[in-house]
């Protein structure tokens, strides 16, 4: 069993991890880790997560007020994300936020991460949403999250970056390891030909095989793949966009004809 102190030590770590891996800049990112059903440890506003010492971490409740914090560091702003995840899904442990390069470029370009081309992301991370854009440390992002926790555990944030909880913090950290990877590989086989994807029933297969793993999150399985997953917004859009291009046509055309008679 570990102690406070511990898991402290762990978030200290994760957070080099995500540092070197350059999946954060600066004091960007936060890591979290729940620890009683009412009590969260947090990482620190402005400090770079490659440099946290465990006397830096910070204790909140899931309200967000702060139940003990040192050295005059305060909780990072963007726990309010964190502690959304937590009150929606009894199940989670841990939530990391960072701006992985690749992932984040995807969640810029308003594309979400649907495609599935390599069996490890079905199996463990399946597809994953984008959340509509929100300013940072406001309720916007935790309002734009929420729709989406009961069936995913990782999200795309627009214009911003990834968010991604599990079981455990290492849990939650491999998430947002394998999402940069998954984003890293379609990038690239988008350049030389585009993507491969696995057919529909081998994909069924993958998510079968989940339960020989021993893998009980929640999985977004078969109804995501195919580009249905988190795309309404998207295709609404395009569809207000069709019509008004099908409604210039359709003027000129009748303009055009006016004309010859």
């Amino acid at each position: 069993m570990f102690g406070e102190y511990d898991i402290k030590k762990e978030i200290c770590e994760i957070g080099r991890r995500v540092y070197q891996n350059g999946f954060v800049a600066a004091n960007d990112g936060n890591i979290s880790v729940r620890i009683s059903e009412n009590e969260v440890l947090c990482t620190p506003t402005g400090v770079s997560k490659g440099f946290m010492t465990p006397d830096m971490i910070c204790k909140v409740d899931l309200d967000g007020k702060v139940l003990s914090a040192s050295g005059g560091h305060k909780p990072s702003s963007e726990v309010k994300m964190h502690l959304r995840v937590y009150k929606q899904r009894k199940d989670v442990k841990s939530v990391v936020h960072a701006h992985p390069p690749y992932a984040t470029s995807f969640a810029i370009a308003g594309i979400p991460l649907v495609q599935p081309i390599m069996p490890e992301a079905v199996i463990s991370l399946g597809c994953v949403p984008i959340a509509e854009y929100g300013t940072p440390s406001t309720e916007e992002i935790p309002d734009a999250v929420e729709k989406y926790l009961d069936n995913y555990n990782a999200v795309l944030l627009e214009n911003h970056g990834a968010l991604s909880w599990g079981d455990s913090l290492m849990g939650a950290y491999f998430k947002m390891e394998g999402l940069e990877f998954y984003a890293k590989l379609l990038a690239i086989s988008k350049q030389i030909g585009g993507p491969n994807e696995l057919p529909e029933n081998q994909v069924k297969r993958l998510i079968d095989l989940r339960k020989n793993y021993g893998l009980t999150e929640v999985h977004p399985g078969m109804r995501c793949y195919g580009g249905a997953c988190s795309t309404e917004p998207q295709k609404a859009a395009v569809t207000s966009q069709e019509a008004d291009i099908s409604q210039i046509v359709s003027e000129v055309t009748r303009r055009v004809i006016e004309q010859m008679k």
